[in-house]
């Protein structure tokens, strides 16, 4: 990757890649048991993952060899002299592996004794020579793009690299490869993988795979009910309209202490920092807790840059983006006592900015970015913190911006902050999830 550590410790939506992989096959209902087998140089930053409350099913992180075989043969030495056990072999990095895929390879074990994972080829194949000519077009409707998880008997797998040992050509990219070689009569049955399930290698990789976290998290718009939010305090600024205030209402509704601060309800500019500090000093007196921070407060304004007064450019960029950084670094604290979670907004246009208001949707693109740094910032302090980012919303701000439009072009704020809630009582961390107006 060109980033100076091991690509299984890249962080993406808040944690390391091999994180992500290891929560899926931890919660996996086929797998009893996990090793990872990790660089021996930077082993000890996995220390972190031998919790036994958070992964009861990782029982060795060992390192491994100087080959992908090498690291392979590490791991079957850790494991018992019983050669119908079933073993998967998986890449860390790929972290969008699914329960289906895992239970199609343990299930195809009943029968087989060696199984790949594999999508069809999208692309031609052509074969080359040293020149550099065509010298074979396979047939693409029989060729198969390899994945992992790769399974196997563990006794079929261990007499392959038995023999494979005394070959001294030996060389194999995966272990089927290694089955297919060296016990030529073996079947290897190849399961659907997923065009999902990649494997994070190129710099590119990580801007995909980001994406699909995105993809996956904005499964969160599906749900009309609010989560119950008994015995939780939560503070949200710029609560006295639109979105915010429709979380308040609904927060209030699912049991939630909520505190609201703004600046036509409590005089709170959540530009000021002793402002937004004396705001969570004072929702933490009377909650004694803060578990959720909300922040919602933001100006649009629709005017040509060159036309537009520095003065108000500058309001812009404090308010919409000066400000969250702001009650970020306040909540900080209150968030990491309670395991909370820090939520912001962004806007649609944050992915290209938009003539006549430039200002606001490059604050809203470094609201994500802020959001995402955050996500791996704080990941060790035990906070969360996520961006919603709500297609076109009927609130009070936009009405002023562009007047009224047509009738079901909009997204209530209702419905936004019913997933805003669902996000906050989830897990999930550095993400940013996208409410889309239904067509």
């Amino acid at each position: 990757m060109g980033l100076g550590i091991p690509k299984q410790l890249i962080k993406i939506a808040g944690k390391a890649i091999v994180e992500h992989t290891l929560e899926v096959v931890n919660d996996s209902p086929v797998v009893d048991e996990v090793i990872i087998v990790m660089n021996a140089a930077t082993i000890e930053q996995l220390d972190s993952l031998k919790d036994a409350d958070r992964f009861p099913k990782l029982t060795h992180i060992i390192p491994g060899g100087e080959t992908r075989n090498d690291s392979t043969l590490a791991a079957l030495d850790l494991l018992a002299d019983e050669p119908n056990t079933k073993v998967l072999f998986h890449d860390a990095v790929r972290p969008f592996v699914d329960d289906r895929i895992l239970g199609d390879l343990a299930d195809a074990l009943d029968t087989y004794d060696a199984v790949d994972t594999a999508i069809p080829s999208a692309d031609t194949i052509i074969e080359v020579d040293d020149a550099h000519r065509i010298t074979a077009i396979p047939d693409r409707s029989r060729l198969r793009r390899g994945q992992t998880p790769q399974a196997f008997r563990v006794g079929v797998i261990r007499k392959a690299y038995e023999i494979a040992a005394g070959d001294p050509d030996f060389r194999a990219t995966d272990d089927c490869g290694v089955i297919f070689t060296y016990l030529p009569d073996t079947p290897i049955f190849v399961v659907d993988g997923t065009a999902e399930n990649m494997k994070v290698t190129e710099p590119i990789d990580i801007h995909i795979a980001d994406k699909l976290f995105q993809l996956q998290s904005d499964d969160l718009a599906t749900s009309d009910e609010v989560p119950d939010f008994s015995g939780k305090s939560i503070v949200v600024f710029g609560g006295s309209s639109g979105i915010g205030e429709s979380i308040v209402e609904q927060a209030r509704a699912a049991g939630a202490e909520v505190h609201e601060f703004s600046r036509s309800t409590t005089g709170t500019d959540v530009r000021s920092r002793v402002l937004v500090k004396r705001a969570l000093k004072e929702a933490y007196k009377k909650s004694g807790r803060i578990d959720a921070v909300v922040m919602s407060a933001g100006v649009l304004r629709i005017a040509p840059l060159a036309e537009t007064k520095l003065d108000d450019i500058e309001s812009d960029i404090e308010v919409n983006f000066i400000a969250p950084v702001i009650v970020s670094r306040a909540a900080h604290k209150y968030l990491a006592e309670s395991g909370g979670q820090m939520m912001l907004f962004t806007s649609s246009s944050h992915t290209r900015g938009r003539a006549n208001y430039g200002i606001y949707s490059a604050s809203k693109a470094a609201v994500v970015n802020l959001t995402q740094a955050l996500g791996e910032e704080w990941a060790d302090d035990g906070i969360r913190i996520n961006c919603i980012n709500p297609q076109r919303t009927a609130t009070p701000m936009r009405t002023r911006a562009f007047g009224e439009e047509p009738e079901g072009s909009l997204l209530t704020p209702e419905r936004v902050a019913t997933v805003s809630l669902h996000v906050l009582a989830g897990e999930m961390t550095g993400q940013i999830i996208t409410v889309r107006v239904e067509e």
